[in-house]
């Protein structure tokens, strides 16, 4: 056994992406068609867009006994929430990705050849679908969302949606070389006015 496997810990048969082969057999060739659905694990995301956790992931997969395992190929429409990385509104959108993995039967000659992150692994006749999944979808997401491709983001003055504003929408910069008379005539409310009864008159 290589030296880098990890001690696999005992698959608790009750998990939503735990399944049991054990209709399937281990003849070669033998196949099982299985569509279901299952609460998306914590953390299945990146930083801005994600699967909420507990949100349903609709599978539809094969099944198939090979020499050496299992292999499971199909796809997994998952549920996505976010926020556009341009102007930070809500995005909701619908992922999805296609699934194969080969899940080793325990002792065969890929069990203990291949190293730990090559293959899954079968516990008995159980396997965990969860980390193909997991990077399936994690590989899949954008890094950088939108809520359309077209959002023009915010202004960089007042922080407003630029969708949002009038086409002309701007802010006027004043000119540098006034800025000593703009001082000169904002006057300081604490400051006594300087100004006589001739003046006003």
């Amino acid at each position: 056994m290589p030296e880098n496997r990890k001690p696999q810990h005992r698959l608790d048969p009750r998990k939503p992406l735990v399944l049991d082969t054990r209709e399937l057999g281990r003849r070669p060739g033998s196949m099982r068609p299985v569509q279901f659905p299952a609460l998306a694990p914590d953390g299945l995301g990146v930083e801005l867009i994600g699967v909420p956790a507990g949100a349903e992931i609709d599978l539809d997969l094969r099944l198939e006994s090979v020499m050496e395992g299992v292999l499971v190929s199909g796809t997994a429409t998952v549920p996505l929430t976010g926020e556009c990385g341009r102007c930070l509104e809500t995005v909701e959108n619908e992922l999805v990705v296609d699934l194969q993995e080969l899940f080793a039967y325990e002792q065969s000659s890929t069990d203990r050849t291949a190293d730990e992150d090559e293959t899954g692994r079968m516990e008995g006749d159980l396997l965990d679908l969860e980390p193909a999944l997991r990077d399936a979808v994690v590989l899949a997401l954008p890094l950088t969302p939108l809520c359309r491709t077209d959002c023009a983001g915010l202004c960089a003055e007042c922080g407003e949606r630029l969708d949002d504003l009038p086409a002309d929408h701007a802010h006027a910069a004043p000119d540098p070389r006034w800025a000593g008379l703009q001082a000169m005539l904002v006057q300081d409310p604490a400051r006594p006015s300087t100004s006589t009864p001739e003046s006003q008159e």
